[in-house]
């Protein structure tokens, strides 16, 4: 499957992916009437943005089968935040976020997020990144699993946010890519 940097003519296939991913892996953490109102086209306008802006995470998309095209995961980290501020090119400690990685429904274990989780680390490696880390719902468990037997693991920190008028323990993963 190929994986390439994003552009932002792929904003609207990367939000599709992102609202669909959310239904359907968060059913069961989040209110219906919340996943249900997602907007991908609200969604595109934000990632046409992020991806049109130099100083905006780094987005990787994996398309289906060669010459389908079609977007069917993306990726995107930055400079962990609080970092952002530090030198311009990345230095021994300088720590990535893993802020997003989702894969429509219909990819799920069919290994295009292992592909992407990939790609992403030897993007942060080769931009002098040593460090990763990134925030999950403690009650995620496939996707706790799936970190976990890429080899991130918790380091104790978690904070609760709200989302859908809901209270979610997030943990942090992290990950050493030096």
């Amino acid at each position: 499957m190929p994986i390439r940097h994003a552009l932002p003519s792929d904003a609207a296939a990367i939000a599709a992916v992102h609202v669909r991913s959310w239904q359907a892996a968060y059913r069961d953490l989040l209110p219906a009437p919340y996943l249900d109102a997602l907007d991908p086209a609200e969604r595109a306008v934000a990632w046409r943005e992020r991806l049109a802006d130099p100083g905006g995470p780094v987005v990787l998309v994996a398309e289906g089968a060669a010459g389908a095209g079609a977007v069917v995961a993306f990726v995107a980290f930055r400079a962990w935040r609080g970092e952002e501020a530090a030198e311009a090119s990345a230095t021994a400690t300088a720590t990535a976020e893993l802020s997003a990685l989702y894969a429509a429904p219909e990819a799920w274990g069919r290994g295009v997020g292992r592909a992407l989780l990939a790609a992403a680390v030897a993007a942060m490696r080769a931009a002098g990144f040593r460090e990763a880390g990134l925030w999950v719902f403690e009650d995620n468990a496939r996707a706790r699993a799936f970190y976990e037997a890429a080899g991130w693991s918790p380091d104790g920190e978690a904070v609760v946010e709200e989302t859908g008028g809901r209270e979610l323990r997030e943990l942090r993963y992290r990950l050493s890519i030096s």
